[in-house]
């Protein structure tokens, strides 16, 4: 059984910093990719950030990129999500998920795996 435990959300101004961790167990964690996701209020989930299997290829959506950084240690199993320069626009409910590849993916039907989720609400 695969669990991915998000943890590191919380409420921050504007142009603060958060940092959210994604631990996962029940399988062979460095073997695959990683997927940051996000959901505001009345919208769909959306992609954030991935990471493929050695941390060695990033790709980002274009709202995030340069302020975001997504990176994993597979000896702690946990993926990394780390938030700078934050914005209204950036509050959602923010979950990881595992892929069945090793390869990173910003489509979000080829994550299987999905974690609870983590609040990050940035107020203005």
């Amino acid at each position: 059984q695969v669990q991915l435990v998000e943890s590191g959300g919380g409420l921050v101004q504007t142009g603060g910093s958060l940092r959210l961790s994604c631990a996962a167990t029940g399988r062979t964690f460095s073997r695959y990719a990683m997927g940051w996701f996000r959901q505001a209020p009345g919208k769909e989930r959306a992609f954030v950030a991935t990471i493929n299997w050695t941390g060695s290829r990033t790709y980002y959506a274009d709202s995030v990129k340069g302020r975001f950084t997504i990176s994993r240690d597979n000896a702690k199993n946990t993926v990394y999500l780390q938030m700078n320069s934050l914005k209204p626009e950036d509050t959602a409910l923010y979950s990881c998920a595992g892929t069945y590849s090793a390869y990173a993916s910003t489509n979000i039907q080829d994550y299987p795996y999905w974690g609870q989720g983590t609040q990050v609400t940035v107020s203005s």
